[in-house]
């Protein structure tokens, strides 16, 4: 006696930091240490360890009011636009799973962006990587108000991609957010390497 047919994935929504491009807070810092009264070390801490990236990158607060934040607590001495260019400098390509995506894309596959991010960063990240707008669609946590793995975020993907349960493959390399991924009923695979990503996306049926 067979099991049941295991369902192929309709769309595969991929995370996108350390999914499809690198990211080193470390040379930000090190590049806003030139230009303000902190040291490295303390404006990693102002800005990776506290609250003002998670605020940011939920939505709660605008572009303006993160530089003006950063300029008080830190007394750097850029532009706003200085500073969209110093954050460019963190990101670089993950070439086997872009060019995983770039697969999927050649047989049909529907393919979609969810990811904590914000604006500053995501302006950077569109300008260098043109890979970026051949997704049917993208979700970033800080349009939506919400970050992963709060429940909201999914449901606008679900709402956004048409496709809930097992119809969705999704990469991520969070736990806490695979579990949430998992709990709806996705095929969620925690991503360490391209390698393993995509012999788990084969597994599941899909042309990789």
């Amino acid at each position: 006696m067979t099991g049941a047919p295991v369902t192929v994935p309709q769309v595969v929504v991929f995370d996108l930091g350390k999914v499809l491009v690198d990211f080193d807070y470390a040379i930000l810092v090190r590049a806003l240490a030139l230009q303000s009264r902190l040291s490295a070390e303390a404006l990693n801490q102002f800005i990776n360890q506290s609250p003002l990236l998670l605020d940011y990158e939920a939505g709660r607060m605008t572009t303006p009011e993160f530089f003006a934040a950063v300029q008080s607590g830190t007394g750097y001495t850029g532009s706003l636009e200085e500073l969209g260019r110093l954050y460019g400098t963190i990101f670089s390509p993950i070439a086997p799973m872009i060019a995983l995506h770039a697969r999927l894309r050649a047989q049909g596959v529907p393919t979609f962006i969810f990811s904590n991010t914000n604006a500053l960063a995501m302006e950077q990240i569109r300008a260098d990587f043109p890979f970026l707008s051949q997704f049917d669609g993208h979700i970033y946590s800080f349009e939506h108000g919400a970050m992963k793995p709060e429940a909201h975020l999914y449901e606008v993907v679900e709402r956004i991609t048409g496709r809930a349960g097992d119809a969705i493959a999704y990469l991520d390399d969070r736990p806490e957010n695979i579990a949430a991924g998992s709990a709806r009923g996705w095929r969620a695979i925690l991503h360490a390497d391209p390698a393993h990503s995509i012999a788990a996306l084969r597994e599941m049926g899909l042309p990789v």
